[in-house]
């Protein structure tokens, strides 16, 4: 038996080391096809609704100048805003009531409103849109108002909708003493259905038998990509490349299958190119954005900031006694200039947004002056993306 078990123990140690190879030799292909699995991971499809809009199916804004009633006492003031009264004597003499001339109107329920609204597409007579209520004059509040019968016109003047209706605003103010306190807007506010349509916008799809899509932004490749999509759904030779922004779909001759073709269409999945890298500027606010695409590279920074403080203090002489002089007051100021250096400081590269956000808060910036720095690692080569002002 002693001899018997050396052959057992080395037989048994070869089938353990047999058996952790051949589970070693499966490991390697599991990771191998998951990593092709990872590769071939396509990029993110959107819907072709998202990406484009068929040309003609559009709103249409629509502007209208109209009287509010019914305010507490804080309408326009008629001195200050003429054009409130001259409206309501108009509107006084459409329903049969004279205003003697010379009569001195003090009025202060009344308001003179711009009313906005926008007609959706396929929008037929006698549906209701919303309605946007803006004060023009000097009135304090249109809380609690009622809109009167407004006539809402397009851009060629024709008349599209009629807006009236309560307006109620979810905000409150007060004033006393030449203090005011207000929260929210109180003079402008929204009117849920607040007009009905009257005249309805032509749409027409595909009445020649084409239809035309146009994308969102301009970009050759996601173009080339919609029309092989729309191809391969709907067969060859279905849409076709005009230019960098717009594609040819050949519609069905049946007005009645048009629908369901743009519905096809519209749920066709197309994978965009990449994202255009731009950082958007706003000038007026110092507010920065920018997309996921945007690159840096190693660049040094210095940048400073200079503070100007002018304190103002009065200072009074008075004369000696029995002078005859007067007292005398003067302003004295005293201004004091600071310049807070800056040494450089370094910038990382980045390949990612939130690289390119943690070198760029690595400077201390506040955002007007990274509006600066942005423009200048621009101008030296190190941004990389489009800079856009607003």
């Amino acid at each position: 038996m002693q001899i018997l078990r050396p052959p057992l123990q080395r037989h048994r140690r070869k089938i353990q080391i047999a058996a952790v190879a051949g589970f070693r030799l499966r490991l390697v292909p599991l990771a191998f096809l998951a990593l092709l699995a990872v590769v071939a991971l396509p990029s993110q499809a959107e819907r072709l609704k998202d990406l484009a809009s068929i040309q003609g199916v559009r709103d249409n804004p629509l502007i209208g100048y109209g009287l509010m009633v019914g305010l507490d006492g804080s309408g326009d003031q008629t001195q200050q805003t003429p054009f409130t009264t001259q409206s309501l004597n108009n509107m006084l003499g459409q329903l049969g009531v004279t205003v003697p001339p010379g009569t001195n109107m003090q009025l202060k329920n009344v308001a003179a409103v711009m009313v906005t609204a926008v007609l959706p597409p396929f929008v037929r007579p006698g549906q209701n849109i919303d309605i946007t209520v803006s004060s023009m004059g000097n009135a304090k509040s249109l809380r609690g108002g009622t809109l009167l019968m407004t006539p809402l016109k397009g851009a060629d003047g024709q008349v599209y909708a009629l807006a009236q209706g309560n307006m109620v605003i979810g905000g409150a103010g007060a004033s006393a003493g030449g203090s005011q306190v207000k929260i929210n807007q109180l003079l402008s506010g929204r009117i849920p259905a607040g007009a009905i349509v009257e005249r309805a916008v032509e749409s027409p799809l595909g009445g020649d038998g084409t239809l035309l899509l146009e994308m969102n932004t301009t970009d050759f490749g996601t173009v080339q990509k919609a029309v092989d999509a729309i191809n391969r759904n709907l067969g060859a030779g279905t849409a076709t490349a005009l230019d960098a922004r717009v594609i040819q779909v050949t519609a069905p001759a049946r007005p009645e299958e048009r629908v369901s073709f743009l519905a096809r269409i519209q749920n066709i999945d197309v994978a965009p190119e990449q994202a255009i890298a731009k950082v958007v500027i706003n000038a007026r606010t110092g507010s920065v954005v920018m997309n996921q695409a945007v690159r840096i590279q190693d660049c040094a920074v210095a940048h400073g900031n200079l503070t100007v403080v002018i304190n103002t203090e009065p200072v009074i002489s008075q004369p000696g006694p029995l002078s005859g002089g007067s007292t005398v007051v003067a302003q004295r100021s005293q201004i004091e200039l600071n310049q807070a250096g800056s040494a450089l400081q370094v910038v990382r590269g980045g390949a990612s947004l939130a690289d390119v956000i943690k070198g760029l808060n690595s400077l201390g910036a506040n955002p007007q002056d990274l509006v600066s720095i942005l423009q200048a690692m621009k101008a030296a080569g190190a941004l990389r993306a489009e800079l856009e002002i607003i």
